[in-house]
């Protein structure tokens, strides 16, 4: 896979459910469709915002199916599979029909909080059992783990599969000592919305973006600028969004966003538990915000 197919807008895709819970595959279409159309450059499936941890393995199959199938030949297609049983990982690589995906998203292990030399171990074993492009994924606000730059650069130089990461540690000198050090074929991306137009000023390559299922055509279009180096026109567009953006993450991901989409007709307000949707007063702010 070109590295450079990795490059702008990703978009960690939402799973719509109806009322009764199930997987809303129309919405799921609708969506895909929208999210292309508005440019996107990628799409995340089976991410955190995907609600995984809450899709039997049999959702999980047919959800990366549909995204497959409604996605194909027309961007690049990047799959979840991560988490804190490295042994499990590695059964949910050998056992996921990865048909049609471009890459792997890998998150951090969680919880268990491995030191830098077990997460260098957990990728590296990733690594060698797939043949697939791996973007590791450093979000320490949901894992409680931070993989810090040594150890991604470490990742970097010895295993040739692993060739970017999504930064969402937030933490701007972290995230300037990585881009200073990385190898020139290897992708920064960032993880946070709400930093983006920084995090690209001073190196990054554009985003794996949860706004870019509803803002799609703002956010695309900010990161664009912001790779041809039109930061005054991207930080417009940036200051736009903010207030939306803010919102989505005020009582969690992604409850927020599909609070919008609601708005937006795209899908129903709906979560699973342990998730809720938003609280009336948030949803009102919510649909002022659309409105204006």
């Amino acid at each position: 896979m070109a590295i450079q197919k990795l490059h702008g807008t990703g978009v960690a895709l939402i799973t719509p459910f109806h009322k009764n819970g199930k997987v809303d595959f129309t919405a799921l279409e609708k969506l895909v469709e929208h999210v292309i159309k508005g440019g996107v450059d990628f799409l995340v499936a089976m991410g955190t915002t995907a609600e995984t941890p809450t899709l039997s393995a049999a959702e999980k199959h047919e959800v990366l199916t549909a995204i497959v199938n409604y996605g194909a030949g027309k961007v690049p297609i990047v799959c979840g599979i991560g988490g804190n049983d490295t042994h499990e990982v590695l059964r949910q690589l050998k056992e996921t029909d990865l048909h049609g995906v471009d890459a792997i998203l890998s998150v951090a292990p969680y919880y268990n909080r491995p030191s830098q030399e077990g997460m260098y171990q957990h990728f590296k074993a990733i690594a060698a059992a797939t043949n697939k492009p791996i973007i590791l994924y450093n979000v320490p606000g949901r894992t409680g783990s931070n993989l810090l730059p040594a150890t991604v650069l470490r990742l970097a130089a010895d295993c040739p599969t692993i060739i970017g990461i999504k930064e969402a540690s937030g933490n701007i000198p972290q995230c300037l000592e990585l881009l200073q050090n990385k190898p020139d074929n290897f992708t920064v991306l960032s993880g946070d919305d709400n930093l983006v137009v920084a995090q690209m000023a001073i190196g990054m390559e554009g985003i794996i973006s949860v706004a870019a299922n509803c803002f799609t055509k703002d956010m695309t279009d900010l990161v664009n600028l912001a790779l041809v180096n039109k930061f005054d026109k991207a930080r417009k567009l940036h200051y736009k969004l903010l207030t939306g953006i803010d919102l989505l993450f005020a009582e969690g991901s992604p409850a927020g966003v599909k609070a919008v989409l609601k708005n937006m007709g795209m899908c129903e307000n709906i979560v699973r538990l342990p998730l809720v949707p938003v609280s009336d007063a948030t949803a009102k702010k919510i649909a002022a915000f659309v409105k204006a």
